[in-house]
């Protein structure tokens, strides 16, 4: 049996779950997530605790129990606390500004770059602009939003200028060394 598959999912207070046939909706402080469940796979609740169990041993019947239950777990989690994504914007004039729907970054093109926010995530930036903060209750969207950020000005591999995820590390390449 899966490890992670069988251990239970914990619900904290303030956060309802409903389960309408195979589709389960998770409510709490933070907004609403909903998910349908693959086939083969059950969520029961007992207990204040959420239960992910499978049907039967087949291969991928197996692989998808873990998942699951990964799955059910970021959404309780993202409704009681939600997710945070930090970000660092390095370069000289690059930076970003928050604006109602969207950011706007200022990246070394010729004009400004417009990143409209999806439904559910928020942005905050630092005082200096080059810190951004992503939030919101669904991981997968979440990760997506900054991924796709991170793609606009990519770190440069000579000098390290771009965005990227605070903490991640560059590994830079050295530039030409001239005459010899």
């Amino acid at each position: 049996m899966s490890r992670i598959g069988k251990k239970p999912i914990g619900v904290p207070k303030g956060v309802s779950i409903k389960l309408e046939g195979r589709g389960v909706r998770v409510k709490g402080p933070n907004g609403e997530l909903a998910w349908e469940v693959p086939f083969n796979i059950s969520v029961k609740e007992a207990e204040g605790n959420l239960l992910v169990e499978r049907a039967d041993d087949n291969r991928q019947t197996r692989a998808l129990h873990g998942l699951s239950r990964s799955l059910l777990a970021n959404m309780v989690t993202g409704v009681s606390q939600g997710f945070t994504r930090a970000m660092e914007i390095t370069g000289v004039g690059y930076r970003a500004q928050v604006q109602p729907g969207k950011i706007v970054f200022s990246l070394g093109y010729s004009h400004p770059v417009e990143y409209p926010l999806p439904a559910g995530i928020s942005a905050e930036v630092d005082k200096k602009q080059t810190a951004l903060t992503l939030k919101g209750a669904d991981k997968q969207k979440l990760g997506q939003v900054a991924s796709d950020i991170k793609a606009l000005r990519p770190p440069d591999a000579y000098k390290g200028k771009g965005i990227r995820y605070a903490g991640e590390r560059i590994k830079l390449k050295a530039g030409k060394t001239g005459k010899k």
